[in-house]
């Protein structure tokens, strides 16, 4: 009986062979220095925070939602729709997505490469014999025609052996880079959150500005009113009948401005949250969102809060695996190569025993001079961890010196918005004030013009005040890192690792 050998069973067995092997032989050791993350130096408390206790875990900002503490519906409604319309976070997104599939294509180089191939051929060959005569041609001659059917089935496996850890370093750089564009991601989120909060705060700020001029427009017009009636009794100085005119027409005038900042900061709303300007109407809301209570914990858990960081840390990490892959140029790069197969002629009988071939072989290959070419790869992968070093350490002071700003914007303009609550009370009585006595004739309507001004730009500025609070709470929050943890990096090398949709 003739004996055969599958082709799935022969395919198989390469397989089992090349793992086996792929396992002997990526027990050798990595080159390169291997990561610890440098100290950085964390104060111990924050210096612009008086009084400071730290918060109690219970006390986190919202994970997610910290937005809600404003107490603002427009936030509740669009906060949500950043991670998925906005068009910044879909890009941070999708070169994360990349990533991952870098960090696949690195890890598949710790594998053999197998294929199969298989050829059949069918050829006519032709011989003659000729017998020769006569120049005339009186001889014969002959031929023989002849069919072939040849064929072949092999498998093939090629491997190089990751023997100085230099494909494990490239996993390691990749998987690192991955992280760190996983953190870029939910910064870019963040940011973006962040601006649609700020954005939804002066929009606020402007309505109220505009309710505020709207009554001084009002209250203007009624001033003018007086003083023209004056004017007609001629009991006041023409002077007067001007004055009010001016001062109600730069009323106007910068409440009809307000209209330009309104229109800008709904067409950025819109943008935040992907939508096309012309496609978001906000009706006017004048009531401005409540200042939220923020916890700060001690100043060391900002490493581990804020996604910037993170991501710092991890290219950081990322430079230093690139070291390893520099160094393991210096040593020689080893190849195996295996085929296995049948190959016949005539076809018939091909997977028989007989037929059967197989070759196995080895290829090693060193660098003896290149010019210095490997040792400043080596010297650029260490400066560029070094780089990578010193912007880890920077951002790091950069969002202590955030946070340290934040909290005494918050402090001292709490300190001034008590101050200028008096003073807008004080202003508004002395306006009452210089309007009955205007009435009465005992004071001119400089008088009435000055109390008038001086309210308004009380009230305004006690606005602003209150616009800039938010705005502080706002960069606050997100200096903190909104409630993000580097606990929610994934490590991408582990199998069946999710990505997060945007």
């Amino acid at each position: 009986m003739m004996k055969t050998i599958s082709p799935t069973r022969l395919a198989g067995a390469m397989l089992v062979f090349s793992t086996v092997l792929s396992t002997v032989l990526t027990a050798g050791c990595t080159v390169g220095p291997d990561y610890h993350r440098p100290p950085v130096a964390t104060p111990a408390t924050w210096k612009e925070l008086p009084g400071w206790t730290e918060a109690q875990p219970a006390a986190e900002v919202p994970k997610g939602d910290w937005w809600t503490g404003f107490n603002d519906p427009l936030m509740d409604e669009f906060e949500p729709l950043v991670s998925v319309s906005n068009q910044t976070v879909r890009q941070d997104y999708a070169n994360y997505q990349q990533a991952l599939a870098e960090v696949r294509l690195a890890r598949s180089a710790l594998f053999p490469t197998i294929g199969v191939t298989g050829s059949a051929t069918r050829a006519r060959s032709s011989t003659g014999n000729f017998s020769s005569g006569s120049l005339g041609g009186l001889g014969g001659a002959s031929s023989f025609q002849r069919i072939n059917n040849a064929g072949s089935l092999e498998a093939n496996a090629s491997w190089a052996p990751d023997l100085w850890g230099l494909v494990r370093r490239n996993i390691e750089q990749s998987a690192a880079t991955a992280q760190a564009t996983q953190a870029t991601l939910a910064n870019a989120t963040l940011s973006e959150q962040i601006a649609l909060a700020n954005a939804i705060i002066d929009l606020r700020v402007t309505d109220a500005n505009i309710d505020l001029l709207t009554h001084t427009v009002d209250a203007f017009q009624q001033s003018l009113r007086v003083v023209a009636e004056q004017d007609k009794a001629g009991t006041v100085p023409p002077s007067d009948l001007v004055s009010a005119q001016t001062q109600l027409e730069s009323a106007q005038s910068s409440l009809i401005a307000l209209g330009v900042a309104r229109a800008q900061n709904v067409h950025a709303i819109a943008v935040l949250v992907g939508k096309n300007p012309e496609e978001l109407d906000i009706p006017p809301n004048t009531m401005l969102p409540t200042l939220p209570s923020i916890p700060v914990s001690v100043p060391s858990t900002l490493l581990q809060r804020r996604p910037d960081i993170a991501a710092a840390e991890r290219q950081m990490a990322a430079q230093n695996a690139a070291i390893g892959v520099a160094v393991a140029a210096y040593y020689p790069t080893i190849s195996l190569s295996a085929l296995d197969g049948f190959t016949q002629s005539p076809l018939a009988g091909l997977l028989h025993i007989s037929n059967y071939v197989w070759s196995l072989g080895g290829q090693a290959s060193e660098t003896l001079f290149d010019g210095g070419q490997r040792s400043a790869q080596v010297d650029a992968a260490k400066a560029s961890y070094e780089a990578a070093v010193a912007n880890y350490r920077g951002t790091v002071l950069a969002a202590f010196q955030g946070v340290e700003n934040d909290l005494a914007g918050l402090r001292i303009l709490a300190q001034q918005s008590e101050v200028l609550e008096r003073a807008v009370r004080d202003a508004t009585r002395g306006t009452e004030i210089a309007r009955n006595e205007y009435q009465a004739g005992t004071v001119d309507f400089t008088t009435v013009a000055t109390a008038q001004a001086a309210q308004l730009n009380l009230q305004q500025t006690a606005l602003n005040v209150q616009q800039t609070r938010l705005l502080d709470a706002a960069s606050l929050i997100g200096d903190l890192g909104g409630g993000w943890s580097d606990s929610e990096l994934s490590d991408p090398r582990k199998t069946g690792q999710q990505s997060a949709s945007p």
